[in-house]
């Protein structure tokens, strides 16, 4: 259906601090005949990316420049009909989000974010899956640390496994690395509507089909200790056990019956205790527009680590994969996906390499608001190895 619009994809987004990470990643590992675009709403920002660009690849010079405003309708719509992928940095989403998602799902183009606000996935399925499904478009959110190696990294471990068997598996996530602006912005907004956060959740699970005669679900079953590597666990309250989830659900190779535990991973039990402390002191003062102001002030949006810091940052996340029951009971699999600086570096490439994939690879036929495992799986889980992420049974 997108095999003659003009682009190849368009990045939306490429003047903030994300979306110009993404730029560059690109402008230097894109194929040749990427034909791909910038977009935005102050041109003369869209032109300093552009010659930034340029002195990364001189063919860059003549990237296109498209107008496009998170509050202009027509302008994106004018932009989703043009591609057949559109890349979108711009958030909050749960503010700025929804009519490119509109847009997209309408012209039957993919779309694919780095988003980790469940409220804005969720609302975004009650609202466009159905008509993405209708114009063939794959809406693919959280293509970023937000939930690709947590994802994929699950999907690769129940390969590991024998088919058709009830699996148990758990995430331990270990990282280093400062926020940007735009993250902590996107994370408040999280916090702030907790209460529409359960309605969009609720009316989802009301409406989604199950897959029958499976079982799909998560683990919330407290792991004091890690089970590989020692160190200290907590859960890890971010969207990726959904994501996962959502994905067991669509594909049979995750078994009749599966369930995925998530954590965060610290070495030392003050570290644990610190980290619980400073996510429900956040919490708290996300409440309230006085202290939510304040905590909002930390970072202005478009700010973020310098590439010194980002040099330093790594990620690692340990899964551990058991069948639970049938005649391959007790087996069990190790592996591990691990990269650099996990919000940033490694976040525009992982955002990159999915949009390169929807728009060259050849995909199984999907549509609506779908995974990467589901959308991309093995031909994504390639791509990031090429790139650099390792993925490897332990």
């Amino acid at each position: 259906m997108t095999g003659d619009r003009t682009y190849d994809l368009v990045l939306f987004g490429a003047t903030g601090y994300t979306g110009g990470l993404t730029a560059e990643y690109l402008a230097r590992h894109a194929p040749p005949h990427t034909r791909w675009a910038l977009a935005g709403r102050n041109r003369a920002k869209l032109e300093a990316v552009r010659e930034r660009l340029a002195a990364i690849d001189p063919a860059c010079g003549d990237l296109p420049l498209l107008h496009a405003d998170a509050t202009d309708t027509a302008s994106l719509q004018a932009v989703a009909e043009c591609a057949k992928v559109v890349i979108t940095t711009v958030g909050p989403y749960i503010r700025y989000g929804e009519p490119l998602v509109a847009a997209c799902a309408r012209a039957g183009t993919d779309y694919v974010d780095l988003t980790g606000e469940p409220t804005f996935v969720d609302l975004m399925y009650l609202r466009h899956h159905e008509e993405a499904v209708r114009s063939g478009a794959r809406i693919v959110h959280a293509c970023g640390f937000d939930s690709i190696p947590h994802d994929l990294g699950a999907y690769f471990t129940v390969k590991q496994l024998p088919e058709g068997s009830p699996l148990h598996v758990e995430g331990f996530v270990r990282f280093s690395g400062d926020i940007s602006g735009g993250t902590l912005h996107s994370a408040l907004e999280v916090l702030t509507d907790l209460p529409g956060m359960v309605r969009a959740e609720r009316e989802r699970r009301r409406i989604e089909p199950r897959p029958a005669g499976r079982r799909i679900r998560i683990s919330r079953s407290p792991v004091p200790r890690t089970r590989v590597g020692g160190g200290w666990t907590l859960p890890m309250p971010t969207i990726d056990p959904q994501i996962v989830t959502r994905s067991a659900a669509a594909l049979d190779r995750y078994g009749p019956d599966f369930s995925y535990g998530h954590y965060v991973a610290v070495r030392r039990l003050a570290a644990a205790a610190g980290m619980a402390a400073g996510s429900a002191a956040a919490l708290v003062m996300a409440q309230t527009p006085p202290t939510r102001s304040l905590l909002l002030r930390l970072r202005d949006p478009g700010s973020g680590p310098t590439p010194e810091q980002r040099a330093k940052a790594r990620f690692s996340v340990t899964f551990t994969g058991r069948v639970t029951g049938g005649a391959h009971k007790g087996q069990q699999v190790v592996t591990e996906v691990a990269g650099g600086d996990p919000g940033y570096g490694e976040t525009a490439k992982m955002l990159a390499e999915s949009a390169l994939c929807l728009a060259h690879d050849d995909l199984p036929q999907t549509s609506g608001q779908v995974t990467t495992a589901v959308a991309m799986g093995d031909a994504l889980i390639d791509r990031l190895v090429r790139a650099g992420i390792t993925f490897r049974v332990l």
